[in-house]
């Protein structure tokens, strides 16, 4: 169990680092690791899901530090936030209840492409075209309903599709770090809820489960990546992310294969 629980410290430390940093996700590093452990100490078909539900329960807690030091140098967009909450939250919530209808092999699948498609995007640093803005609030909470959906289903927060998808849109990188950090609360709160409920029902599950939330690993998780995350946000406004990201892709890159043949 000490084991057990050194790991999920560590892996809540580097999530929360990156998650601060970069304002892509923990949920994309904690996934894969806690899909592998799960599988030495957890007997259940379940691993998967409770991984993407453990990992969008830690986002909660380690995005609020994060966020509050986003908002400390003025770089959320908070008007955009309250156009797209409504958005986020119902997408949230139904990522969260269909993922019960997904085998665990489909949803690693589904999360190894994911891993993937972001890496070859921060490896490509495509910039947008400069007449590319945000559309209007229909837009805004269609694209943020879709993406509140498949990430609360894969268990990334939102971060992970939302960075990329503001700086698309001429948003800078900060700004859509830190704009993507908050909405990735309201993401994770719908979908906890929903996986919490989705899974309350299923017999067999491991013990300490609420849900298919796993609550060993959620603790332990938010313990070290709470101020990790906060550490994380800080080091974005004082330091180039380039080379960051490249080696975060990289990472990405071999924990999406991984999963491919969960």
């Amino acid at each position: 169990m000490i084991i057990e629980l050194a790991i999920y410290l560590a892996a809540g430390a580097l999530a929360g680092l990156l998650a601060g940093l970069l304002g892509i996700g923990g949920g994309l590093v904690l996934v894969p690791i806690l899909s592998s452990v799960f599988l030495i100490y957890l007997d259940t078909p379940y691993i998967v899901h409770i991984a993407i539900a453990t990992s969008l329960a830690t986002i909660l807690v380690t995005s609020i530090g994060s966020v509050w030091s986003h908002h400390r140098h003025d770089a959320v967009n908070w008007r955009l936030i309250s156009v797209m909450l409504l958005g986020v939250s119902v997408g949230g919530f139904l990522g969260g209840w269909i993922g019960q209808f997904f085998a665990t092999a489909v949803l690693a699948i589904m999360f190894g492409l994911l891993e993937i498609l972001v890496a070859l995007q921060l490896l490509m640093g495509k910039q947008p075209p400069p007449q590319r803005n945000l559309p209007g609030k229909l837009g805004l909470n269609g694209w943020g309903g879709g993406i509140g959906c498949l990430s609360s289903l894969l268990g990334v927060g939102g971060g992970s599709m939302l960075t990329p998808y503001f700086v698309f849109h001429n948003m800078t990188m900060r700004q859509a770090i830190a704009t993507s950090s908050a909405l990735a609360w309201p993401i994770a709160l719908m979908g906890t809820i929903a996986y919490m409920i989705s899974g309350w029902w299923v017999p067999d599950l491991p013990d300490y489960t609420l849900g298919f939330i796993y609550w060993p690993a959620l603790l332990a998780i938010v313990s070290a990546s709470t101020v990790m995350a906060f550490f994380g946000a800080k080091l974005t406004h004082n330091m180039p992310i380039k080379f960051l990201k490249q080696a975060f892709a990289i990472m990405l890159l071999l924990l999406g294969i991984k999963m491919l043949f969960f």
